[in-house]
C-alpha cells in the first residue's frame, strides 16, 4: 500500500511538474509530450531500483536477524524459551499461562514464534524486493500518465493549467483514497497532497517561466 501510494503520487506530481516547466518555457507540443514521456518512462525506472534496493536492504536485516536467532536457538533452547515467556507476560499475560503459550508454540514452530513476537518478522509483513519495485513502477506509470491527454488535447496557451488542473484532481482522489484506507481523514489526506502538488507545479512553472523570458 505504501509502495503503491508513494508511486502514484510521484508519478503524478513529478510528471506533471515537468510538464509544466516545459509547457511554460514556450516549448512546442512535441516537445512538452515528449518530455511528459520520458519523464513517465525515467521515473518508472527510478522508483522501481530505489524500491528494490531500499526493500533487499529491509530484507538482509530481516535474514540476518533470522540467522542469530536461529543460532541462538541451537545455543540455548531454554533460554529462548524463557525469553518468549517473558515477552508474553509483559503484554498481560500471568505467568503460568505465558510459560505454557510460549512451550506450546515453540514446540509448533519456535523459530516462528520468535520472528513473529521477538523480532516482528511474519510471513505477511515480509520484505519482498521484487514486489515492491514493481508495485512502485506501475503505479508511477498509472500517476504519470494523468497529465497526457491534456498535453494532447489542450489548447497551447491554457496546457500548463490543464494539465496542473487534471493532476491536482486526481491528487485529490488519491489523497482521500489513502486516507480512507487507513482510516485517516479523507478531507486532511485530499488537503496535503494538493498543497505539495501544487507548490512542486508552481515551482517548475515559475523556472520554465525564466526560461521562457530569457530565449528572447
Amino acid at each position: 500500500m505504501r509502495a503503491a501510494v508513494l508511486g502514484a503520487n510521484d508519478g503524478i506530481v513529478s510528471t506533471t511538474s515537468l510538464i509544466v516547466g516545459v509547457a511554460s518555457a514556450g516549448a512546442s507540443r512535441e516537445a512538452v509530450l515528449t518530455a511528459g514521456v520520458a519523464g513517465l518512462v525515467a521515473g518508472a525506472m527510478s522508483m522501481a531500483a530505489g524500491e528494490y534496493v531500499s526493500v533487499s536492504s529491509q530484507a538482509d536485516v530481516e535474514r540476518a536477524d533470522l540467522d542469530l536467532e536461529r543460532r541462538e536457538h541451537q545455543a540455548d533452547i531454554d533460554y529462548e524459551r524463557r525469553e518468549l515467556a517473558a515477552i508474553y507476560m509483559k503484554r498481560g499475560l500471568e505467568a503460568p499461562l505465558a510459560e505454557r503459550v510460549a512451550e506450546q508454540l515453540m514446540e509448533h514452530d519456535a523459530l516462528g514464534a520468535h520472528a513473529r513476537d521477538e523480532l516482528g518478522i511474519s510471513d505477511a509483513l515480509r520484505a519482498r524486493p521484487i514486489q515492491a519495485a514493481l508495485t512502485s513502477a506501475l503505479t508511477f506509470s498509472l500517476g504519470a500518465a494523468v497529465p497526457l491527454p491534456a498535453v494532447m488535447l489542450s489548447a497551447m496557451p491554457a496546457l500548463p493549467y490543464t494539465a496542473s488542473a487534471t493532476a491536482l484532481i486526481f491528487l485529490a482522489v488519491l489523497g482521500a483514497t489513502a486516507a480512507r484506507a487507513g482510516g485517516a481523514n479523507m478531507l486532511r489526506g485530499s488537503f496535503r497532497v494538493i498543497v505539495w502538488g501544487a507548490i512542486a507545479m508552481l515551482a517548475t512553472g515559475a523556472v520554465g517561466k525564466l526560461f521562457d523570458t530569457y530565449a528572447y
